[in-house]
């Protein structure tokens, strides 16, 4: 797909929408001792990943996770960064995705999503811009229009971020934050949780 596709597809997105493991994390899952005889999942997240994601709140994209696990860790980091949505333990992902269209009146072509296992493609394949990060199975690269050269967990969400920001024209403005060393008060929407194990199995 050409950059200059891509850039048209990429002007026209309103929500960001992305995997969890091996898109804002390297896929790894650590477990520690809990207080009592259970483990606790850790995940790892990448601070490159939280400007670009704060920077699309602030310019009108609204951000949200679909995630076939649940983790304490995602909520909050969803949390953290003003996402509006958290959808957890969803191994289909396109019931998630359809409810957040209904909720918002957007369509397919206003969403950007980004996944790396067979479990993204459904999306992938609907989405205005189907996104990809550099470690994403072959498969998942081949349903997306943008294969990031940073892999999960490594700054490939900011690179996908930057490459919206860009395409709308936000860059400059962007660019004299830096210069300025002027951050706005990033906008934060209210997080929405879905928790697959709290639906009674149903989705």
């Amino acid at each position: 797909m050409s950059l200059k596709t891509n850039a048209a597809r990429a002007k026209k997105i309103k929500i960001f929408l992305m995997d969890v493991d091996g898109v804002l994390t390297d896929g790894k899952m650590y477990y520690i001792p809990g207080k009592g005889a259970e483990m606790v999942e850790i995940k790892a997240f990448h601070s490159l990943d939280g400007i670009g994601l704060r920077l699309l709140n602030q310019f009108g994209v609204a951000t949200g996770v679909i995630t076939g696990r649940e983790s304490p860790g995602t909520e909050e980091r969803a949390r953290g960064l003003g996402m509006g949505y958290a959808y957890q333990g969803f191994l289909s992902k396109l019931e998630p995705l359809m409810q957040i269209l209904a909720a918002t009146g957007l369509k397919p072509e206003n969403v950007a999503y980004m996944g790396d296992d067979w479990t993204d493609i459904p999306v992938l394949k609907k989405a205005g811009l189907a996104c990809a990060p550099a470690n994403a199975l072959d498969e998942v690269k081949a349903a997306s229009h943008l294969v990031t050269k940073k892999e999960g967990g490594l700054g490939a969400v900011r690179e996908a971020c930057d490459f919206i920001l860009k395409s709308q024209g936000h860059w400059k403005t962007v660019m004299n934050y830096v210069e300025t060393a002027h951050w706005p008060q990033i906008k934060k929407s209210q997080l929405k949780i879905v928790r697959f194990s709290k639906t009674g199995g149903k989705k």
